[in-house]
């Protein structure tokens, strides 16, 4: 009997894990476009005026720095 339950259980977990084994193509593609909007954004707010010339003087301050 209890053969029986241990079998029902680890089949009821088995189709468990199955159903919800990974992501699907659309999935995959929601992510790669969410990614690749994150990345634009990033990317104009590092190329921007501000933001630009902040970057260049912390590069600039640790290149001139003495060790």
């Amino acid at each position: 009997m209890h053969r029986k339950i241990k079998e029902a259980t680890a089949d009821r977990l088995r189709r468990k894990r199955r159903r919800d084994a990974g992501m699907v193509t659309s999935e995959y593609a929601m992510g790669i476009i969410a990614a690749v909007g994150f990345a634009l954004l990033l990317y104009e707010v590092v190329t921007s005026g501000q933001v630009r010339t902040e970057l260049q003087d912390i590069v600039k301050k640790a290149l001139s720095a003495r060790m």
